[in-house]
Order: C-alpha cells, then sequence, then structure tokens
C-alpha cells in the first residue's frame, strides 16, 4: 500500500494551493465584506478593480488600463472646461482628489447606467481598505454638490442628506465668508452669478425644478441652483407641475 503515499501527497499539495487564492483579482474579501455591510445595497453587484493612472479633477480619473471614470452621484466645480473659467473650490476639490486617489486601487461599482454621453465609466468609487464610499466622502468634507441623474439614483437620498449635513457644518464649498451656506450656495458649478432656478429632490426622489413665480417657489428648498431651464433638465430635473 506504500505506494499510495506520493498520490496522497500530491492531494495534500493541491489542496494547499487552492486555499491560497485570492478571491477575486486584484480584490479583497475583507475589503468587500466591509463595504457590503456598509452599503447593503451593493451586496452581490459586480464589481471591478482598478489603478488609478491619472486625476483629471476631483470627480473624473483615468486608470491604468485606459479608462476615464465619473464618479455617480456628486460633482465638483470645474477646472478643466473648456473656455470656462476655474470655479470657486475647484483647484481644492482637484487636489483633494489627487492626494486620496492617485496611483492608489480602486474598486468600481456600476448603478443602472454604464457610461455617460463621452464614454466615461459612472462609478461608485472605494479606494482599497477604505468602507467609505469616495463619492460620499467628498460631498461630507464639502468638496462637491449633489448631482443626480436618473437611472443612477441608488444613493440619491443618502447623498442630499449628506450634502445637507456638510452645508450645516460649514464645510468646504459652504464655509461661510467663502460661500454662503443659504439655497444658493448650491450653485457651485452654475455658470452665472445668480441662478434662480431651483432643483428639489422630493421624498419620492423625483427631481423637480421650479422657476420664480412659480405656486411653491419661495417654500421650495433647492439641493441645487439652475441658471436656464435647459441646464435644469440636463441635469435630470423635470419642471414642477408637469
Amino acid at each position: 500500500m506504500h505506494h499510495f503515499k506520493p498520490i496522497r501527497i500530491m492531494l495534500l499539495i493541491v489542496m494547499l494551493l487552492s486555499g491560497c487564492g485570492s478571491p477575486s483579482a486584484g480584490g479583497g474579501a475583507d475589503d468587500l465584506d466591509g463595504i457590503t455591510k456598509r452599503y447593503p445595497e451593493l451586496k452581490g453587484r459586480p464589481y471591478t478593480t482598478a489603478q488609478v493612472k491619472r486625476v483629471v479633477d476631483g470627480d473624473t480619473f483615468e486608470t491604468s488600463n485606459g479608462d476615464k471614470v465619473r464618479l455617480i452621484g456628486m460633482n465638483t466645480p470645474e477646472t478643466v472646461k473648456p473656455n470656462s473659467p476655474v470655479e470657486k473650490f475647484g483647484k481644492e476639490a482637484s487636489a483633494y482628489t489627487k492626494k486620496r486617489l492617485a496611483d492608489a486601487t480602486v474598486y468600481l461599482f456600476a448603478d443602472a447606467g454604464d457610461k455617460d454621453k463621452y464614454g466615461r465609466l459612472l462609478r461608485y468609487v472605494f479606494i482599497k481598505g477604505e468602507t467609505e464610499m469616495y463619492n460620499a466622502t467628498m460631498l461630507k468634507e464639502g468638496y462637491a454638490n449633489t448631482m443626480t441623474i436618473p437611472p443612477n439614483v441608488m444613493f440619491a437620498k443618502t447623498f442630499v442628506d449628506i450634502e445637507r449635513e456638510a452645508r450645516s457644518k460649514g464645510k468646504g464649498l459652504w464655509a461661510k465668508g467663502d460661500g454662503s451656506t443659504d439655497s444658493k450656495a448650491t450653485a457651485g458649478t452654475a455658470s452665472c452669478k445668480d441662478p434662480q432656478i431651483k432643483g428639489n429632490i422630493n421624498s419620492k426622489n423625483e427631481k423637480i425644478y421650479h422657476v420664480p413665480g412659480g405656486s411653491s417657489y419661495n417654500q421650495t428648498k433647492a439641493e441645487m441652483m439652475f441658471c436656464t431651464e435647459d441646464d435644469a433638465a440636463d441635469a435630470g430635473f423635470r419642471k414642477a407641475g408637469e
């Protein structure tokens, strides 16, 4: 019976080696477990792992395989838009993202929509080793305002609540002396000096905009402010009463 020993030894080696594999290429079971415990909406959803090669601005970066990624649900002031001035707090938002994401390994989760009209991947982003979504971090620290565009609405209400808290604490964009903390403060990315159109997300996660003179305009608390109705429509809002 001694001739069976080599077979047993080989089987043992195979079993040991099989236990050493990673649960997913480039990923970590502990990381993903922590993420899905904190964000149960993502449990069971597919994800990819990527290396950040270059940060474009506060809400956009490029991966080592050439994909451009745009963070879902939030928007930072512009710094690289052609023929447009650098917007207030844009440099700070860009510098923060470069500090946090440059050369980092990240996990990328999609919502219902995969790409925007520019071909950028729309993703919820997590830095490897952290459980807080980076999209949420940008809102929490006041580097961004909410910008929910259907069909990517999984965390729309969560993001609105995070921004409201940042505003109440005067973080970043909402700091006193560096921008108002009233409803017009959400115009951080508006292209005019005095936007008047109010964008509101109601309890049903419906995005509705209100124009001056409308029946509920004065009572509406704005999540975002817009210069034109076209701007509001482009951000996924519909006119009140329609």
